[in-house]
């Protein structure tokens, strides 16, 4: 049972689905999830966001309205059969209707409860909005991001919340192994700043143990505060090139490049990143990517093109993995959207189930469950 919103929560419950699982998406029946009305570069089809759409392909739609003593006892009776619940309302939002953990584990002792939450349950942050911007903006994030003399810079996608829902999702597979095992369910809790926290696990444990000194991000071509030259991305003659960690003296060597000779102490190749790079920045642009490619890769010296999305759709490399799946409603337009990226026993994840409309499976529910006769009564 999906009861979440917009991305984190839904997104785990998308990989369950995508993993087998009969997801369904409990709703309020005048406006659904938020996300059904919240788009990205105005897009919608069908009457919904393309981007509701792809987070919440797969599922089943049940519209209950929760202040109806009716609706909420078909739901209550749900929850009685159900293997995990999803949620990420306020704090005490889910315990006015009887539907907090303790509320549903009375209902149902083999449930695996799994809540999303912004910041966590205590602490003066409890009840700050959880939007992924304003979590990378706190957690630290965007320091990393960015040259020094640019400002904090967020990532352009919602890296958070789908962190946080990879999060959640391991702990309800978790959950249900314990399950297996225990034949007793549990409560998964997960929240957006601690899954920021834990992406940035390098930056931290080097700033906890090197005296909580701050990163300082380079002035050139910054792509990691805490590595140094050459590791950034570099424009070329004709586009850009990124090159990883490895040694100067190695990279200058193979891109004739005899500047760099001038720093032959590893030592040196942090805190004088900022000049190696600018040697490498004004080196790298008499050539094209694909010359510098081309040296590169015969020495084995770990590079790369930077490819923009349609570049990167039309490589080789993209259309080898089949990532791309059309997904529809009944008698719609496809719509395309990215694949399960986990494979089993060398099978691809893929669906061709759309998201639901709103309330659109609420007669099979009802029946497949028993929601609304004496059968479930009795049970």
């Amino acid at each position: 049972m999906d009861f979440s919103q917009y991305l984190a929560g839904p997104s785990a419950a998308l990989r369950l689905a995508d993993l087998g699982a009969r997801v369904i998406k409990v709703e309020n029946p005048k406006t659904g999830d938020n996300s059904r009305h919240l788009s990205l570069k105005n897009m919608f089809s069908d009457g919904d966001s393309v981007n509701f759409q792809a987070i919440n392909r797969e599922k089943e739609s049940f519209a209950a309205d929760l202040k109806n003593p009716h609706d909420l006892q078909m739901v209550k009776r749900l929850v009685a059969q159900a293997d995990v619940l999803v949620e990420n309302f306020r704090p005490g939002v889910m315990k006015k209707f009887g539907l907090d953990w303790e509320g549903t584990s009375a209902l149902n002792t083999r449930l695996v409860y799994a809540t999303v939450t912004g910041y966590g349950t205590e602490g003066p942050w409890r009840s700050k909005p959880g939007q992924d911007l304003l979590v990378q903006s706190l957690s630290g994030l965007a320091y990393m991001n960015g040259n020094g003399d640019q400002p904090p810079t967020p990532f352009g996608i919602s890296i958070v919340d789908t962190f946080t829902g990879t999060h959640l999702t391991e702990g309800v597979l978790a959950c249900l192994v314990r399950r297996a095992k225990t034949g007793r369910g549990g409560r998964v809790e997960v929240s957006l700043l601690e899954s920021a926290l834990y992406l940035q696990l390098e930056g931290l444990t080097t700033y906890f143990n090197g005296n909580h000194q701050l990163p300082i991000r380079s002035k050139v071509n910054n792509a990691h505060p805490y590595v140094g030259a050459p590791y950034g991305i570099y424009e070329t003659k004709d586009g850009y090139i990124a090159i990883s960690m490895g040694s100067v003296l190695e990279v200058g060597k193979i891109l004739s490049c005899e500047a760099l000779q001038a720093y032959p102490d590893p030592d040196s190749w942090f805190p004088q990143r900022d000049e190696i790079k600018q040697i490498l920045c004004e080196h790298l642009r008499t050539r094209t990517t694909g010359e510098w490619l081309a040296l590169l890769d015969q020495a084995h010296y770990w590079s790369s093109e930077v490819l923009d999305w349609k570049q990167m759709s039309e490589s080789d490399g993209f259309q080898a993995l089949h990532f791309v799946q059309d997904i529809h409603r009944c008698g719609n337009t496809p719509l395309y959207t990215t694949r399960c990226p986990i494979h089993y026993n060398g099978e691809l994840l893929r669906t061709q189930k759309g998201a639901p409309r709103l309330g659109e499976d609420g007669e099979k529910i009802i029946a497949d469950f028993q929601l609304d006769g004496k059968e479930a009564e009795e049970r």
